[in-house]
């Protein structure tokens, strides 16, 4: 199985595929929309982090920017009624973040705005999804004192969004002037806010 590879792009085929050279070998790629249009002119190199899907009648590869984009790929196949076309049109539409995001906060209009997913489809994957991408169930975590504050909420926070992808700077600029108690899922919600309004 194929997990990895580094080459030099070759050109750009139709239906969102890249020609990557690897040694003298050539591998059709399948890769998300944004990163079609961010890679470079011809003879860039460029690696790819893999997912080979097998098939009875091909064996296709689904290349990703980094590895947390291939786990959400490999997240959504696992997911009731998503294969590769509907995968891939996710993640072309959303980050591993956003989509993280959406599913936390049970976001079915973003989910939408992917083609090809009605109501019902987003409402199945942030069931689904949640457990396969691992997204905190700030319910579950939160546990009031007596005054209703959460103890630990900032780093509660921190802890959810480094799990959401966000690297630390981003992480450090949302936390700026947020609260230090209250309910986690409401100190998060508000974090994110900024994280979307800073983009």
């Amino acid at each position: 199985m194929i997990g990895w590879l580094r080459g030099r792009v070759v050109a750009r085929l139709a239906d969102g595929e890249l020609l990557l050279d690897v040694s003298g070998v050539g591998y059709r790629v399948s890769v998300p929309a944004p990163l079609l249009a961010a890679v470079g002119a011809d003879g860039e190199e460029l690696a790819l982090h893999v997912h080979t899907h097998v098939r009875e009648d091909a064996i296709v590869l689904y290349g990703f920017d980094s590895i947390e984009a291939r786990r959400c790929f490999e997240a959504l196949l696992a997911a009731h009624g998503v294969g590769p076309a509907l995968a891939l049109a996710v993640l072309s539409m959303l980050s591993p973040p956003d989509l993280a995001r959406a599913v936390l906060e049970e976001d079915l209009d973003v989910l939408c705005s992917v083609p090809g997913v009605g109501r019902k489809t987003a409402a199945r994957l942030v069931l689904d999804l949640r457990s396969r991408l691992q997204v905190p169930d700030l319910a579950e975590r939160s546990v009031p004192g007596s005054n209703g504050a959460v103890p630990g909420v900032r780093q509660d926070v921190r802890a959810a969004l480094a799990e959401l992808g966000y690297g630390p700077d981003e992480i450090r600029q949302a936390l700026v002037g947020l609260p230090d108690d209250g309910p986690v899922e409401d100190v998060l919600r508000l974090a994110l806010r900024e994280l979307a309004a800073a983009r």
